[in-house]
């Protein structure tokens, strides 16, 4: 996602929390057309790893785009869709410790 000049990635970890995936990604990108190029490479190179996409969500708008990569659940939003929704929030509540940001340095 990073190649695809994705935005504030986190990674929520989901261990004993949800029998739906192991981990939730969620990342911005700054327009449509960047969520839809994020989701469409992502899928590419997935696919190359042997990943089996399970279903594929919200393409048509590319506001929020939803992966399900079977262990991990890729969400991709437009920022203030993202804010709208605060998916962040669902998963960890608090300050978590094992909730990772990513960044480009």
């Amino acid at each position: 996602m990073d190649d695809d000049k994705g935005e504030d990635i986190l990674s929520i970890p989901l261990p004993n929390t949800s029998s739906i995936a192991d981990y939730i990604i969620i990342a911005s990108g700054a327009s449509s057309r960047k969520i839809l190029a994020m989701a469409q490479n992502l899928e590419i190179k997935l696919k190359k790893a042997g990943v089996t996409i399970l279903g594929r969500e919200g393409r048509s708008q590319a506001d929020w785009v939803l992966l399900d990569a079977c262990d991990v659940i890729i969400h991709l939003f437009k920022p203030e869709v993202r804010e709208f929704y605060g998916l962040e929030r669902m998963w960890v509540p608090s300050a978590d410790e094992e909730t990772i940001q990513i960044t480009a340095d």
